[in-house]
């Protein structure tokens, strides 16, 4: 259980790296949320299942959406 922990944590650490680098935007955002899909697993992992079902709705999901949204708009008025 312990290396698989290790594993899902360097992964946590390399999606969080590769959203701060990334040039692209959507490929930030997507990154963000494999991140927050990667800490929900952990959390679930270490029995937190009410922070693992809030990491999943809210940081994973909802904040994704609203990125989404919000890049989609900035790129709406850059065509304008």
């Amino acid at each position: 259980m312990f290396i698989v922990q290790c594993v899902l944590v360097f992964l946590v650490l390399a999606a969080a790296i590769a959203a701060v680098e990334m040039k692209d935007p959507l490929a930030a955002v997507i990154s963000f949320s494999i991140m927050g899909s990667l800490l929900a697993v952990i959390y679930a992992l270490l029995k937190a299942p009410d922070v693992a079902i809030a990491e999943a709705a809210i940081g994973a999901g909802l904040i994704t959406a609203f990125f989404i949204v919000a890049i989609n708009k900035i790129q709406q008025n850059l065509k304008q």
